[in-house]
């Protein structure tokens, strides 16, 4: 059982649901984006999800795409990456971390290595958006053998015929994209995401968590009223973009987490 496993089943028991917060690795420079980062447990983060900076981000909406930018040019690195997660690591051995990226960075570095490493470094699962169902065998099966989830994305346009594929070798959550393009684009409706994450359900016992388009907390109490959880990502990245103090970016996170909460 991953980190990712045993923090839904805890939430489960307790009829809880799911807040998952995004921020980039690195943003907007290590020490700052590592304070944020080992603040977010106690601001009600359950799951963590991690950007890996990455030069050609294409689902990312300009707020990300941005963020890494920031991050690349403060000389962030995957191996900084892992360091960072080991550094939370000393001190927080249970809040699971999802490192969210694209399969440049892993495939450069080999896949072997990169699971070793990214295991030691205490990372929990992996989103790599550009890697679809059909390339399972590159990263996906390898991931779960070496004990790290791997999390797919279905979004609107995952039609039932495809949807079992995406199911397929999916594991510790699927991660429901609200609305059709990038990230940060526009605000997710629980009366449009209900019936889908219903859909998603039917056919996987797996929490469906809801993300994109979410900026508020009444936003996240809505959208994880309908789903396992809400995830955070543009908003928070806005947040830090705008130069505001850890302790302000930790205060806005955990406004949308108790709204995740209430639902």
């Amino acid at each position: 059982m991953t980190r990712i496993d045993a923090k839904f089943a805890a939430l489960q028991a307790e009829d809880k649901k799911a807040f998952v917060a995004y921020f980039m690795a690195g943003d907007p420079n290590y020490d700052t984006s590592l304070e944020i980062l080992k603040g977010m447990p106690a601001a009600g983060v359950d799951v963590i999800e991690m950007g890996l900076p990455f030069t050609d981000p294409m689902a990312d909406g300009p707020t990300i795409q941005l963020a890494g930018q920031r991050a690349l040019e403060g000389g962030m690195t995957l191996q900084k990456t892992l360091d960072m997660a080991a550094e939370f690591r000393k001190t927080d051995d249970t809040t699971p971390i999802v490192l969210m990226g694209y399969y440049n960075p892993i495939y450069s570095r080999g896949v072997e290595t990169f699971l070793t490493d990214a295991k030691a470094a205490g990372i929990d699962g992996l989103i790599v958006v550009d890697l679809p169902p059909e390339e399972d065998e590159e990263l996906c099966i390898p991931a779960q053998k070496a004990g790290m989830n791997f999390i797919r994305l279905a979004t609107p346009t995952t039609d039932d015929k495809r949807l079992p594929k995406v199911l397929q070798n999916t594991s510790g959550f699927v991660y429901y994209v609200s609305i059709t393009g990038i990230t940060g684009a526009a605000a997710a409706q629980a009366t449009d995401v209900g019936p889908e994450v219903a859909r998603i359900k039917s056919q996987t016992d797996l929490p469906v968590i809801v993300g994109f388009g979410i900026r508020t907390p009444e936003a996240a109490e809505k959208i994880a009223s309908v789903a396992d959880g809400a995830v955070v990502g543009s908003a928070i990245v806005s947040e830090i973009a705008a130069g505001k103090p850890v302790a302000d970016v930790l205060a806005f996170v955990k406004g949308l987490a108790d709204g995740a909460h209430r639902a």
